[in-house]
């Protein structure tokens, strides 16, 4: 399965913060929309980072509850790993279990086009090994 198949299934949606907001409201957004991460963008709309719970929950155990009064921009990953919408979910899997980072922006000529967790990928290969085993019993039944 590729990623443009999964983000027609989930979605485009993806959840954003600029640099200057606040830690606090970041992590005041992540919990209200139900989600691990959400991409920063600069007044451009170009991506500049990502803020993810570990990020989060990083700067307040270093800086405790003064943290949560610093910018995004001070927490956030700037080294942003991203995919591609024709890249498969075997090669995402991998690229996430080496780099240790569940959340990948998708991007495509440039643009931001969505964004894929862990749980997406592995709920894609889940779904697509039950369709595989259900074509060989009905295969083997015929």
């Amino acid at each position: 399965m590729l990623v443009s198949q999964i983000l027609k299934q989930k979605g485009d949606a993806v959840f954003t913060a600029a640099p200057t907001d606040s830690v606090a409201a970041a992590a005041a957004l992540l919990q209200a929309r139900r989600v691990g991460a959400m991409v920063v963008l600069d007044q451009d709309q170009e991506v500049v980072g990502i803020v993810s719970e570990r990020d989060i929950v990083r700067v307040v155990a270093e800086w405790g509850a003064r943290g949560l009064e610093s910018p995004v921009a001070d927490c956030m990953t700037c080294d942003v790993i991203f995919a591609e919408p024709q890249e498969s979910v075997d090669s995402l899997l991998g690229r996430m279990t080496d780099r240790r980072i569940r959340h990948l922006p998708v991007c495509s000529a440039g643009r931001l086009v969505g964004i894929v967790s862990i749980g997406d990928l592995v709920k894609s290969k889940i779904a697509e090994t039950v369709a595989e085993a259900e074509g060989l019993k009905a295969y083997i039944s015929a």
